[in-house]
């Protein structure tokens, strides 16, 4: 929700706080603000895609802080949209900002406040595996943070506005005063400093009933209640008291509300300062502000059997989404193990796509990755000609509402959303795989943490528009497969480079592909195993990697000196050229002969003329060095018959070990020419 400028107001009467020291206490943290508070006032880069690794390391700092004050943090997150759509036109207007700051960061390089695409990913992962209890709610979050605090007696810690109006008895510990960097000792015990609101040192400093703060947030506008759209606002700051130094309208609307015991004599009255309205319109007034003061009214919390006993909490019972969401959803989605963008699709069909960082004249980011979605929403609405999910996606700088067909077909015509979860494991990779169009086989060299992020890059490197080149795709499986030794050292040098708008533009594609086949293979019950992103993507790093090639600066100097690091770099590229060569080459009528199945790969000839084809295609100066490497790699990789090459090739080795030994030497640190 959130009260416009009502935070200002409260930090210009500084005496509403109070200090304290807290410790030995449960904490209700609101998840969604403390993920944009970490990432942006921590100094992380906005603007090159997100220091994942850097922001892993903070969450760990936060919670090792709150344990080392005894203090037990329950973390909760907002969920899907609210489907009876009363804050559309905020929500609306929220993206449409977001879709200009992300332009003009693009453009001059300052910062916006635009999250990364994958930073509460990181935040949830993290948390997961710090094991710190986090719950994710079908809709917003407030009224179950301050329901579940007022259960426990407990503070939440937020900075959004709508905390210093619900009736909390222990009240808000704003995060913009909560000094959890500086942990201090009385005597052996730590304690973090900080601030304390209670809404009672609100009510006596501006002398007013405590029942009376909804309507006070109602009367001064939030999310749900806009009264110059409705001609009908008043002008509080005129009822500022006399010699007052600000006059503003929050000041004014209270000094007003102080004549008045109880919100309904209130409502009456403002009304009737609302001259000129029909009773038509006087009645839509008088509904929305009904509808803003509800929300600070709050139910009892449905989230303390989910923390205390791990049991989901029943789905809203209203009868236009009766049955719209399977049971078997609904412990995933409150243990965020399963994105509430599905809630969304089922509900409202409908589906709110990120902006990144991007120039807007390149075409939307999420374009690339919307055959993985409509993958998702075919598993989600089954099959039916007149289905579509209203996408909301930019065109320019321009919000536009995208109508988008599910695809359902293939081994997904087997499956039924309601039995998805006891769908056959074979079935559910299937589909994922079928999705990012690569096989299993293809995968089966690499380790399982790499097969969901090979598979996407596999699918990134074949439909990015424009094609990424070679320079882009070493720098990300440089990244992916952690071959760097110093990644500061990389990151450093020229760390203040304004992003480059084709190669930000790639990279947004890659995370947008990597989100959607995550956000996939979670809706299909982890398939493949989940990559941690923290260590998978560092935008900063592979930006500078870029330009590092670019400028010509060799890489060997910031990599790992040790072989394995070389073959899974070689193998992870040999995998994704591999595919490339497969889709950019037409199938020759001797390979259309002799299909390969599982156990057999294309014949070594015909897969390095593949290669050769496929690096023709692009402008390389290590055109050669590529085709050789990757070659060798196939050849590793089970590619060409292994048993009778190895045995050649192992009896050619040792007799070159005996009589060269600076030849082995090189051998043993093969694929470094490649870097």
């Amino acid at each position: 929700m959130g009260v416009r400028g009502l935070v200002t107001f409260i930090e210009s009467h500084p005496q509403i706080y109070r200090d304290v020291r807290f410790m030995k206490s449960r904490l209700v943290i609101d998840g969604s603000n403390l993920v944009h508070f970490l990432y942006f006032d921590s100094g992380l880069d906005q603007n090159h895609g997100g220091e994942y690794a850097g922001f892993e390391e903070l969450i760990e700092k936060f919670i090792a802080a709150l344990r080392a004050c005894e203090v037990a943090p329950y973390v909760v997150m907002d969920g899907g949209s609210d489907q009876t759509d009363k804050k559309l036109e905020t929500v609306t207007k929220r993206a449409e900002d977001r879709i200009q700051k992300a332009h003009r960061a693009a453009v001059d390089g300052g910062k916006e406040g635009i999250l990364p695409q994958l930073a509460k990913l990181v935040f949830i992962q993290t948390l997961a595996r710090l094991e710190v209890p986090v719950a994710r709610c079908f809709a917003e979050a407030d009224q179950e943070i301050a329901s579940l605090a007022r259960e426990w007696r407990c503070p939440v810690l937020s900075r959004d506005s709508d905390f210093y109006i619900f009736d909390l008895p222990a009240g808000l510990l704003p995060i913009s005063h909560f000094q959890w960097e500086g942990v201090k000792q009385r005597g052996l015990q730590s304690y973090i400093p900080c601030k304390g609101y209670n809404i009672s040192s609100f009510c006596t400093l501006f002398n007013i009933q405590r029942q009376l703060l909804p309507t006070f947030a109602a009367l001064a506008g939030n999310d749900y209640v806009k009264l110059e759209r409705m001609d009908s606002s008043i002008s509080w700051a005129q009822y500022a008291p006399a010699g007052s130094a600000t006059a503003s309208r929050l000041e004014g609307l209270l000094h007003w509300l102080k004549i008045f015991q109880q919100p309904q004599e209130a409502l009456e009255a403002a009304l009737q300062l609302m001259e000129g309205l029909t009773t038509k319109k006087k009645l839509k007034v008088q509904q929305g502000l009904a509808l803003g003061m509800e929300e600070y009214m709050l139910p009892p919390s449905t989230l303390m059997r989910f923390f205390m006993d791990g049991v989901a909490p029943p789905f809203p019972e209203e009868e236009e989404v009766a049955g719209l969401v399977p049971d078997w959803t609904w412990l995933p989605l409150t243990q965020s193990r399963l994105t509430t963008d599905i809630l969304d699709v089922l509900l409202l069909k409908r589906m709110s796509l990120s902006f990144p960082v991007d120039h807007g004249n390149m075409p939307s980011a999420c374009l690339t990755s919307r055959p993985i979605r409509q993958v998702m929403y075919g598993l989600l609405l089954g099959r039916g000609t007149q289905l579509h999910v209203e996408e909301r996606d930019r065109d320019g700088l321009q919000l536009k509402f995208n109508p988008v067909h599910p695809t359902f077909k293939g081994v997904a015509k087997q499956l039924k959303l309601d039995s998805l979860d006891k769908a056959e494991p074979s079935q559910r990779l299937q589909v994922l795989l079928g999705a990012l169009g690569v096989s299993q086989a293809s995968l089966s060299c690499l380790p399982a943490h790499l097969h969901l992020p090979v598979a996407v890059t596999c699918y990134w490197f074949q439909r990015a528009q424009p094609t990424p080149d070679l320079g882009l795709l070493k720098a990300l499986v440089l990244s992916i497969g952690d071959a760097l030794k110093k990644r500061t050292a990389v990151q450093n040098y020229h760390s203040n480079l304004k992003p480059h708008v084709n190669v930000a533009h790639a990279f947004n594609q890659w995370q947008s592909c990597l989100k959607d086949s995550i956000h996939l293979n979670q809706l299909l019950g982890w398939p493949l195993p989940e990559p941690c992103m923290a260590r998978l993507y560092e935008g900063t790093l592979v930006h500078q990697l870029v330009h590092t090639m670019r400028s010509g600066r060799k890489l060997r100097n910031f990599l790992k000196n040790d072989r394995s690091s070389a073959k899974l770099y070689q193998t992870m590229l040999s995998v994704i050229h591999q595919f490339k060569a497969q889709v950019a080459v037409p199938v020759t009528s001797q390979t259309q002969k002799k299909p390969t199945s599982p156990r057999q790969r294309l014949p070594l000839d015909d897969l390095t003329t593949n290669l050769q084809q496929l690096f023709i295609m692009y402008d390389d100066e290590e055109t050669e060095n590529e085709v050789i490497s990757a070659v060798r790699a196939a050849q590793d990789l089970q590619f060409v018959d292994k048993v009778s090459w190895r045995t050649r090739h192992k009896a050619k080795e040792r007799n070159n070990s005996c009589k060269n030994p600076e030849l082995a030497r090189k051998t043993e640190c093969r694929g470094w020419d490649i870097l």
